[in-house]
């Protein structure tokens, strides 16, 4: 059985919920990346030497570790419930870009506000650098409920926890309708629902 290492509200929510959509059985371990501990006491270094989450280990000991590749690997270890287009649609492609935005525009882009020792004037300039590149999303989700339009996939689920940072952190989210949107529609399904309640326990 697959086993996804994760810390409550990091990156890893969002293979977390990848896994829940394919309906996979996997294993789930909480790391204290502070401590670099995992919730059973061992050195979270020996799994991943990153000593980030998420990291997936697979049922054959090999592992994964970041999370735009492993929530592709999801995808085509769970094909049948169509996480990515097939590869000989441009949508695959336009779900890569996605994903690739998403990884180094926005989650890169909220690092120093997790970072209590970076510069409040900086900051501020690095919260007002996200909130356009949140507009320009919004502008994207325009008469969509997903990115590539009806069919949800991976880079939905990354967008998603990406947004929960950006609530958290208070950005300005209330005027974009279509996020709004988006969010709601996230929160709605079951999956999603079954991720989050699992990172409270």
């Amino acid at each position: 059985m697959m086993k996804l290492f994760y810390t409550p509200g990091a990156c890893s929510l969002s293979p977390h919920m990848v896994l829940c959509e394919a309906g996979i059985h996997f294993d789930l371990e909480k790391v204290d990346l502070a401590a670099k501990k995992t919730e059973h006491g061992d050195d979270y270094l020996k799994v991943n030497p990153k000593g980030q989450v998420p990291a997936l280990l697979l049922d054959n000991g090999n592992l994964l570790t970041e999370g735009a590749v492993i929530v592709q690997y999801i995808a085509n270890h769970a094909s049948s419930k169509h996480l990515m287009p097939p590869q000989d649609d441009f949508k695959y492609y336009e779900a890569l870009e996605w994903l690739n935005y998403i990884a180094t525009e926005l989650h890169k882009g909220f690092s120093p506000l997790f970072n209590p020792k970076f510069p409040e004037d900086l900051k501020q300039a690095t919260r007002k650098q996200l909130e356009k590149k949140l507009a320009y999303l919004d502008s994207q989700l325009n008469h969509k409920d997903f990115l590539l339009g009806e069919q949800i996939n991976v880079a939905d689920f990354y967008l998603y926890t990406i947004l929960t940072w950006a609530k958290k952190m208070n950005l300005e989210l209330a005027s974009l309708a279509n996020l709004t949107h988006f969010i709601q529609t996230m929160e709605e399904r079951p999956t999603v629902k079954a991720a989050l309640a699992a990172e409270k326990k």
